[in-house]
């Protein structure tokens, strides 16, 4: 049998690290040394046949190229925010020089027409499906459920199962809807947003590290796994003073670009 592979494209929130306009500690550090860099959030599931992107935020091109990706077959979008769908249009060539059939494009029902309007000469390249909390969405060897996250407009994260493991992917939420906690309670692994380090400026649609933390607690995640993570924002943070925190945590460690965990 195949293995499942998902991997973490983007581990950063909206600004990136290092942000043009910043000169915190996490972006000088960034600066100085590329490999920690975050791009915008997103990941890629993979299994031999499918290449399924979870969100395309601005920096897909330059995700594809760094994980040597040469095609996508399917798109699933967990929200309507440009971080995570900004990179829609890198695609369209792909789709008109290479693949020469759209890609099909599962968004929230709330986002078909935004994306209609936003993007107007892309309705050969994607052929726009929205996707349904709680229905699954069958593969060979595994499955993706759209489940209700908290965040500011209509926002799913992903639970996807596979005959041995069972991951969430939850890039933007504000804990989770009680129906949700209940869907993943037990996961192998919980992939969540942790925005903020420090005070949480925005606890109606994020989380703080410390929040993320409590939630594997809550859920009985085997592992939590911290993106969506931002040095800007609240108390700015290094890499090297993230993982120190982390060391108290032995169940819980950060996301990087380009990590991949084996389902």
């Amino acid at each position: 049998m195949t293995d499942i592979s998902f991997k973490i494209m983007g581990s950063g929130a909206g600004p990136g690290t290092p942000s043009f306009f910043c000169d915190c500690i996490g972006c000088r550090e960034a600066h100085n040394n590329p490999a920690l860099a975050r791009t915008r959030s997103g990941a890629l599931i993979t299994d031999g046949k499918y290449n399924i992107l979870l969100d395309t935020p601005p920096d897909i091109r330059f995700q594809l190229l760094r994980e040597n990706i040469h095609g996508i077959e399917q798109i699933f979008l967990t929200h309507w925010h440009y971080d995570h769908f900004g990179g829609l249009g890198d695609l369209e060539y792909y789709v008109k020089l290479h693949r020469k059939e759209p890609i099909s494009l599962y968004l929230p029902p709330s986002a078909v027409e935004l994306f209609e309007s936003a993007f107007p000469n892309l309705g050969e390249v994607f052929q726009t499906i929205p996707w349904s909390f709680f229905e699954p969405h069958i593969f060979d060897n595994f499955s993706i459920m759209p489940l209700p996250a908290n965040h500011s407009i209509e926002t799913a994260g992903f639970l996807i199962t596979t005959t041995q493991n069972r991951l969430a992917y939850f890039p933007d939420t504000a804990g989770l809807p009680d129906e949700t906690a209940k869907m993943v309670d037990g996961v192998d692994r919980l992939v969540c947003d942790a925005t903020f380090y420090g005070d949480n400026w925005y606890p109606h649609s994020h989380m703080s590290v410390d929040e993320a933390i409590e939630l594997g607690r809550k859920v009985n995640a085997g592992k939590t796994i911290l993106t969506h993570m931002s040095t800007h924002y609240s108390q700015p943070v290094t890499v090297s003073e993230l993982e120190q925190t982390l060391l108290l945590h032995p169940d819980v460690c950060a996301a990087y670009d380009g990590m991949q965990i084996i389902l």
